[in-house]
Parts: C-alpha cells; structure tokens; sequence
C-alpha cells in the first residue's frame, strides 16, 4: 500500500471510531446545561403526561368530570411521573407554578411529580378536536412570552397539543423546555427526558 492510501485508510478507520463512540455516547453535556439553565429559573417546561394505558386518544363517550371515561397513567406511568419530580428536588429546581390540562392522565401526571396543579384548558388535549386548534394556539401563545420569574413553571399538557405550540412531538413525560421572549415569543432551549 502506498503512503498515501495507507494515511486515507487510517483516516478512515479513526473517522468511523469517532462516529461510533457518537452514537453510542448519551448526549449528558446538552442535558447538563438545561439543567443548569434550569436552576436559573425563568423557563417554561411544557411536559407530555406520562405513560398511559395503550390507545390514541379517549374512548367513545368519553367526559373530562369522568377519570373512568379516560385513558389513565399506568402504574409504570405513576412511576415515571415520580421520577420526574425526584429529578426537579435532587437538582434544586425550583418550580413556582403548575399548570395541567384539564385530562386526568396530565392532572395525575402534574401531581405526582410536582404536586397539585392548577387547571388551564388552554393545555387541553388538541387530538381528534381541530376545532379547539386556532383558540388553544391562540391562548397558549399569550402564556408563552411571560417570564415566570426566578423559578420555572410546568405545563402538563398532551404531545397533539404541544407539537401544535412547538412543532416537538414529545414522547411521554418527556419536556421541551420553553425561554420565553416577551409577547408571544419563545424559544426552544432544549428537550429534556428522565428515565
């Protein structure tokens, strides 16, 4: 092999290594800084409700003053929200203020993990109900430019919902962490998953 093909062999061998350990390496760096973005308080965290039981949507005949009616957190779901409000206390996270959509399975979520919310139908469930969209989008983006102030606010809400404000399509109790720009205005610091 030539000196030439021998270097371009090498070269790529280490490129493929470099790949590898990427895809394989957690992206804890990008996690770290929302953390400590976090503690520095002022953001919005617009979280999916945790785990439910299987489906899409809400059963046929379904009511919002009716749980049973509902799809509902799993007992692997009732943990996971846990885990994430364990995560908020362990890291010194302050969050002055709850809001969940009015569905059970955020309400639940909201409690479990940060304590008792306060109810937004603003954060409702926007699958299956395209004529709630303009108004909710409307109602969400006059919330989403105000500050909160020196800690965070949480938004429990649905993944159609929050993909609606965002364009993120969350997996469940995973959050896109919102730093608001007055008005109607935010950007999108990051997206945040506790295991």
């Amino acid at each position: 092999m030539r000196d030439g093909q021998s270097r371009t062999a090498v070269a790529i061998v280490l490129l493929m290594v470099a790949l590898t350990v990427l895809a394989v390496t957690p992206p804890a760096a990008a996690s770290d800084d929302l953390w400590a973005l976090l503690r520095s308080g002022g953001q919005i965290i617009f979280m999916r409700h945790a785990i439910t039981t299987p489906g899409v949507g809400d059963p046929p005949g379904m009511r919002l003053d009716d749980c049973k009616t509902q799809r509902n957190l799993t007992d692997d779901g009732r943990q996971h929200a846990r885990r994430v409000g364990e995560a908020f206390r362990t890291r010194g996270i302050a969050v002055t203020r709850v809001l969940s959509s009015p569905w059970c399975r955020c309400l639940e979520t909201a409690k479990l993990a940060f304590g008792t919310p306060e109810v937004s139908s603003a954060l409702g469930n926007l699958f299956g109900r395209p004529e709630a969209r303009a108004e909710q989008v409307r109602r969400m983006r006059a919330m989403v430019g105000v500050s909160p102030g020196p800690g965070n606010v949480v938004w429990v809400s649905h993944g159609s919902t929050i993909v609606e404000l965002t364009g993120v399509n969350p997996d469940t109790a995973e959050m896109v962490v919102l730093t608001p720009q007055g008005g109607d205005r935010f950007t999108i610091a990051g997206r945040l998953v506790v295991r």
